[in-house]
């Protein structure tokens, strides 16, 4: 994290563990307005429980977007910093996750605009779902694949990074990640129709350049 205000509060990262003695609470799902509340009144742990509700996510797609883990743990805890300090701006009768992503993904295309030029590729239909490690991965191809989910996971993250970025964002978001046209839209500021376009292009991309990458079968 960059230190560059330091009069703002630091958001809190992590929930002090439980003493070893106490018994083990009952679940309790507590929606994202009232932690989004409590954590404006200065409630540090519900501002922890959101950190711990979307850190993972936010790392995965950030991780597909700037292609460095580690870069994308960076980003991540920078996205949660401006979250913390801007709480006050949101309003709650909005959907949180789609507010974080936004500000979350426009951090990481601001990064590949400073440090990356823009990949080419060419254009072509294609649905997919991906995964490495605990995620759900379907990848479903005209054939069936024998190959383990590993190396298959490798190859998709592979032709990934030769999609555009704006094509491949969308991709992320709304393929792999589960998010609706709708919330993709408010994510990269852009008319759902003008997501819906660019995930079909991006679709076509990813279709051309795994057959491509597969060679003659």
């Amino acid at each position: 994290m960059r230190n560059s205000v330091d009069s703002r509060r630091e958001p809190p990262m992590q929930i002090a563990a439980e003493p070893a003695h106490a018994p083990p609470a009952e679940p309790l799902e507590i929606g994202d307005a009232r932690l989004v509340e409590a954590a404006r009144e200065g409630d540090d742990r519900a501002f922890a429980t959101l950190v711990a509700r979307y850190e993972r996510k936010l790392i995965r797609v950030l991780t597909r977007l700037v292609r460095d883990e580690e870069l994308a743990r960076d980003l991540a805890q920078e996205t949660f910093w401006k979250v913390y300090n801007r709480l006050e701006r949101f309003d709650t009768s909005r959907r949180f996750g789609p507010w974080l992503f936004r500000i979350g993904v426009n951090l990481g295309l601001d990064f590949l605009r400073r440090h990356q030029p823009p990949p080419t590729t060419s254009l072509s239909t294609f649905w997919f779902k991906s995964q490495s490690g605990n995620d759900t991965v379907t990848l479903n191809l005209l054939d069936p694949d024998p190959r383990p989910v590993a190396e298959l996971a490798q190859e998709v993250q592979f032709i990934l990074e030769r999609i555009p970025v704006l094509y491949r964002t969308i991709l992320v978001l709304r393929d792999l990640e589960g998010f609706s046209s709708a919330e993709v839209a408010g994510i990269v500021g852009r008319r759902e129709a003008t997501v819906r376009w660019r995930l079909a292009k991006s679709r076509e991309m990813f279709r051309e350049l795994w057959e491509r990458r597969q060679g003659p079968g």
